[in-house]
């Protein structure tokens, strides 16, 4: 059982940047890749970024390439997401998951490859 917690989330004008943070505990973190989703109201829930267990590959969504970037610290047992040059159509709640299963790159941008997840970060970018 892995226990996911989100937090940096919050309001910023559009242009702006938000970091947010996934911290785990439970498993072995090094053990999971890690993913990023999000959901807008009256949306279904959308692929944004995703980690391989060593972080050797990244994967984004064409929608944030370029202007966010994911990161884990296994140390730390967080994953991050760091968000730049932010437009209002990424107003969402933000939700990291993990995954124990090597998956390939098309799965791990799908919800239903992910067997955990937390209880999602709310990012509201104003015009």
């Amino acid at each position: 059982q892995v226990q996911l917690v989100e937090s940096g989330g919050g309001l910023v004008q559009a242009g702006g940047s938000l970091r947010l943070s996934c911290a785990t505990s439970g498993r072995t973190f090094g053990d999971y890749a890690m993913g990023w989703f999000r959901q807008a109201p009256g949306k279904e829930r959308e692929f944004v970024a995703a980690i391989r267990k060593s972080g050797g590959s990244l994967y984004y969504a064409d929608s944030v390439k370029g202007r966010f970037t994911i990161s884990r610290d296994n140390a730390k047992n967080t994953v991050y997401l760091q968000m730049n040059n932010l437009k209002p159509e990424d107003t969402a709640v933000y939700y990291c998951a993990a995954t124990p299963l090597l998956v390939t790159q098309t799965s791990l941008q799908v919800p239903s490859s992910y067997n955990y997840w937390g209880q999602g970060t709310q990012v509201t970018v104003s015009s």
